[in-house]
Formats: structure tokens, C-alpha cells, sequence
């Protein structure tokens, strides 16, 4: 039986968006990409809280 929460499709091609939590850039990319080239702060998914 589904439930909501089953993924039913491969979801390995989805991009996200990660902020910079040091300037503020916004990249898009599919796996966190480390640091920011204009800061080198770290990046954070922007679907995620910061708590």
C-alpha cells in the first residue's frame, strides 16, 4: 500500500537551491556544493530550517 512519503520515481536528477550562510548567494546545483567561491562561507539547502 503507498504511503505519501514513498518516492516512486528516481529522484537522483533533482536540483536544489543552497544559500550561503556567510553572504547570501543562491546556487542551484544537485549535491551540496561546499563552500561559496565569493566568500568561502558554507552553503545550506534553502528546504532545510537553519535551526
Amino acid at each position: 500500500m503507498p504511503h505519501g512519503q514513498d518516492v516512486e520515481n528516481d529522484t537522483s536528477d533533482i536540483t536544489s537551491e543552497y544559500e550561503c550562510l556567510q553572504c547570501g548567494k543562491i546556487v542551484t546545483a544537485e549535491t551540496n556544493p561546499g563552500k561559496c567561491e565569493a566568500c568561502g562561507g558554507d552553503f545550506h539547502n534553502r528546504a532545510k530550517s537553519v535551526e
